[in-house]
Parts: structure tokens; C-alpha cells; sequence
């Protein structure tokens, strides 16, 4: 049963991962929390799930449909809802205030367009099948979400490091104003980075939707505050943190409900996350000195 639920829990943990890489992208280059990203995760659900359903399209290809339309509404975000402030001398809190507009007007146009039902993807569109390894029993819908959770968070890590535009990434995160004197074009990378951040949100949405097999338009709200305490967990900011912080998030609550009680399952895991900031207030791979980001 312990690895079973290790499985579980590794599953789970991947898609808060990818969704709190998305709030660390932004807020390492841009120093402010997206209050919006978990609706962009909504809607990557529902891009993903109209495909499949309505266009018949292959899972996969879903997926990626959902990130080209996410990245496509984090640009648009950008330059509607964050570019314009960027370049007035404007109170710190005014991007999340704008990020929060952006989050409601999205909730609402989902329940506008969507309705408020829950809405399930086609029984064909991922097979139904288990296997059996030793003693862990696990299905297609898991081995597909953790191949992919996995393999973009190296793809990403891999990229900001030996790339020149995720190096440009870094310098833009450590000082905007450097890495203009550098001939960085910031604007860009900024665009770049929020529509980067919006696109994983999108395919952890599909994944999500996958795993219980439920879209809805609220489903961005709960989602949001785990993808937020994983920020704060692994360390404002910080691309390992982030990482590490969704799989012991999602280990903790998977364990919690096979162990104790169901009920307590996000008191148990957030208490969890209370402790360990006691202990470390940055975080766990968070600096003390320095706030934001920095990878």
C-alpha cells in the first residue's frame, strides 16, 4: 500500500508542480503573484476537453492545443493587464489587483460560455488501461501525466540553464534594469516568460481534467491556492522549490487520506506546510536575503 499511494501522491504532486511553475516563472521575472493562473489552468481544461470532444483530436494533440491557447491568453494578459502598469509609476499592488481582475472576468466568462455543470472527456480519449508492477497498480491516465509532468519540468530546467534565452531569462529575473544595459530586450522576455508560464498551466489543466476526469469553471480557484502554498513552500521564485514543493504537497495529501481521515486531507497538508515555514520562513530552497526570484 506505501508505494501505491507513493505513486498517488508522485501523480498528484507532478500537477502541482507544473501549475507552481507557472507562478514561479512569473514571479521571479516580474516580482508579483499571478492571481489569474489558475483560471488560465481552467481554461486550458476546457480548450483541451473542447478538442477532444468536439474536434475529435487526439489526446496529445490536445494537450498541446491547450498550451498554444493558454500562452496565447497569458500574452494577451501581458500586454492588456501588466505592460501598462510596468510602465507607469504605480503602487506594488497594483498588478495583483489587475491579476485578480483578470481572474474573475475569466471565472465568469468560463461559466458564461461553459455553464456551471461539470463536464467529463470522452471514455476514449486516453484507454482505461492498468498495469501491474510488483506491488503498484497504475493506469495509463498516470503514467502519461507523469511522463509529461516530468519530462517538461527537465525540459524546462535544462532550457533556462544552458540556453541563451533562458539565460536571458535569468539575467531579466535577477534586474530588469542590467539586463537592458545588456541589450536584453526585456519586453520581450517578459512576454516570453509570462506566455511560457501560461502555457504549462494550460497542459496541467488537461492533465488535471484527465486524472478525475471533471472540468469545471471553479476548478481554477482551488487549484490556484495549491499552486500558490507550493511558491511559498519551495521558495518565492525558485524553479527547484517549486518542483519539489508540488511532489511533497501532493505526497503529503495522498497520504493523509490513505492513512487518516479524507476530511482532513488540506488541513493536514497546509499544517505540514505551516511547520516546515516556521522552521525555514524563505522556504526550502528559498534564500533569507532576497525576495523573488531569481531560479
Amino acid at each position: 500500500m506505501f508505494w501505491q499511494q507513493l505513486v498517488n501522491g508522485l501523480t498528484l504532486g507532478s500537477t502541482y508542480s507544473l501549475v507552481a511553475l507557472g507562478y514561479t516563472l512569473i514571479m521571479g521575472v516580474l516580482n508579483i503573484i499571478n492571481m489569474a493562473h489558475g483560471e488560465i489552468f481552467m481554461f486550458g481544461a476546457f480548450v483541451g476537453l473542447f478538442l477532444v470532444t468536439y474536434l475529435k483530436v487526439n489526446i496529445f494533440v490536445a494537450m498541446a492545443g491547450a498550451m498554444v491557447a493558454c500562452a496565447l491568453l497569458g500574452i494577451l494578459m501581458e500586454m492588456i493587464a501588466l505592460r501598462p502598469l510596468r510602465r507607469r509609476a504605480v503602487s506594488d499592488l497594483a498588478p495583483l489587483i489587475s491579476t485578480i481582475g483578470v481572474s474573475i472576468f475569466l471565472e465568469n466568462l468560463a461559466l458564461k460560455i461553459f455553464g456551471p455543470q461539470s463536464q467529463a472527456f470522452p471514455s476514449g480519449a486516453l484507454s482505461g488501461v492498468q498495469m501491474q508492477l510488483g506491488p503498484v497498480q497504475i493506469t495509463l491516465v498516470q503514467i502519461v501525466i507523469l511522463v509529461i509532468s516530468f519530462g517538461l519540468m527537465f525540459v524546462l530546467r535544462f532550457w533556462l540553464s544552458k540556453t541563451r534565452v533562458g539565460k536571458a531569462i535569468r539575467t531579466t529575473a535577477e534586474s530588469i534594469e542590467t539586463a537592458n544595459l545588456l541589450g536584453i530586450n526585456t519586453n520581450k522576455i517578459i512576454l516570453l516568460t509570462v506566455a511560457l508560464a501560461s502555457a504549462l498551466g494550460g497542459i496541467a489543466g488537461v492533465l488535471v481534467g484527465l486524472s478525475i476526469n471533471a472540468v469545471e469553471p471553479t476548478m481554477g480557484l482551488s487549484m490556484g491556492l495549491k499552486g500558490l502554498a507550493v511558491l511559498i513552500l519551495g521558495g518565492m521564485g525558485n524553479i527547484t522549490g517549486a518542483m519539489l514543493g508540488g511532489l511533497i504537497l501532493g505526497i503529503a495529501e495522498v497520504f493523509t487520506v490513505a492513512y487518516g481521515a479524507s476530511s482532513y486531507r488540506d488541513a493536514v497538508a497546509f499544517g505540514m506546510i505551516i511547520l516546515i515555514l516556521f522552521i525555514r520562513p524563505q522556504g526550502l530552497f528559498g534564500s533569507s536575503t532576497r525576495q523573488g526570484g531569481r531560479f
